[in-house]
């Protein structure tokens, strides 16, 4: 392959898309085919994400593409990152740096040169690639601060093994093509940078429509799902004797509570509603008795996960929390609703209304989760768990309809 092969390969890669770890599985065995030796390339960057700051990957010659990285903001501050040789680059402003490791005095500095003088490495390279105007900045003492749009950066090292390291016409390539690498890295990163926002924003399957093109206003289709409604009980008046500070952390603690069974169990949250929020089970292919299964497992492990929050609480001296979760099952529209500058995705129809006023009724019933008698037709795997309440009157709602409960453990 020739140079200018290699760089249009580049070009069309970025184009299309291609899956990060083909990329660089494939400009590496390129590089290797030019006559450039690249023996390991590593290839990270950070992103904008509330729960991920940064990703990266290893490739090697022998097995491709096998180690991956993810850091939370909370883990930025994490042994692996303190010793990368990238810190002091983008601490320093340096966009390239070459360290031959198989000198024993460079495998002293990090635990890496030290990993590469083992392994029979000869040369790092190592490239940092700004994506916008902005300078990349890595304060490792403030792990809770989120990127900044224009300090977005892919970083990239390439080691050989070549005896006396990368000679002249090695670099001469290198530098000419890994420009083109980090511009194909980024048409694919934020691509993944748009659909990570929009996932964490609107949830995965409104993201992965809205990013497909189901954008039209009044786009929807109507379908059968289980719902979940959530809400905290007597959270208003909690949040009038609560700094808002403690409020903030104590309604994410209880978010987390609700959203990781949701998820766990096949769950998409499609809004959050004050204290509360609307989940979606989708009913495909006649599964309903399983959907209703799942999305009762959710509703029992958020109240699981409530009460080990309120044993800590308890423990501290705090006030206890409550949470009514209400299980119905009907036909909705998905999809965008809203005006021709502000669309929501979400899901509309009598069934939302009336799991939202069934779970009005956890409080004067004294129960923590009720479903609805269609939901308990559905779920016939898991009537087994439920009890009848009788029949009761739903506001909004012509014929009173029969409710059900947990049964006693």
């Amino acid at each position: 392959m020739s140079e200018s092969a290699l760089a249009a390969w580049l070009a069309g890669a970025g184009l299309r898309n291609l899956p990060f770890d083909e990329m660089v599985d494939g400009f590496s065995r390129r590089l290797d085919a030019l006559g450039v030796p690249v023996a390991r390339t590593f290839a990270g960057m950070n992103t904008l994400h509330p729960m991920v700051r940064a990703r990266s990957m290893i490739w090697d010659r022998s097995s491709g593409p096998n180690t991956r990285f993810e850091f939370g903001h909370v883990d930025f501050d994490a042994p692996i990152l303190r010793r990368s040789p990238f810190l002091p680059m983008l601490q320093d402003g340096v966009m390239t740096r070459r360290v031959r490791v198989d000198d024993a005095g460079a495998a002293q500095e990090t635990l890496l040169f030290a990993e590469l003088h083992a392994a029979g490495m000869t040369e790092w390279l190592g490239r940092v690639f700004p994506f916008g105007s902005l300078m990349p900045a890595v304060d490792l003492g403030a792990p809770d601060t989120a990127e900044h749009a224009e300090r977005l950066f892919f970083v990239c090292s390439m080691t050989t093994d070549r005896p006396g390291g990368y000679r002249e016409r090695d670099m001469a390539v290198l530098d000419r093509l890994l420009p083109l690498f980090a511009l194909a890295v980024k048409a694919v990163a934020m691509g993944a940078i748009g659909h990570g926002l929009l996932a964490a924003y609107l949830g995965n399957d409104p993201a992965s429509r809205v990013y497909a093109g189901t954008v039209l206003r009044g786009g929807v289709q109507s379908v059968e799902a289980v719902l979940l409604y959530t809400d905290l009980r007597g959270f208003t008046a909690l949040a009038d004797v609560t700094p808002g500070p403690e409020l903030i952390a104590l309604l994410d603690e209880c978010f987390e509570c609700m959203v990781e069974p949701v998820a766990q169990h096949g769950g998409e949250v499609l809004k959050f509603l004050g204290d509360g929020l609307l989940a979606a089970f989708a009913v495909i292919a006649g599964n309903r008795d399983a959907v209703c299964g799942a999305a009762l497992d959710a509703a029992i492990g958020a109240q699981a996960r409530i009460e080990i929050l309120n044993a800590r609480r308890r423990a501290e001296g705090r006030t206890a929390i409550a949470l009514d979760i209400s299980l119905h099952i009907g036909a909705v529209q998905y999809g965008n609703v809203g005006t021709a500058t502000r669309l929501d995705f979400t899901v509309i129809g009598p069934a939302v209304n009336e799991a939202s006023r069934i779970e009005r009724l956890c409080e004067p019933l004294g129960r923590h989760v009720l479903a609805s008698q269609q939901f308990a037709e559905a779920a016939a795997s898991s009537r087994s768990r439920l009890v009848s309440l009788g029949r009761h009157a739903l506001r909004g709602v012509r014929e009173p309809t029969e409710l059900f409960a947990l049964a006693a453990a």
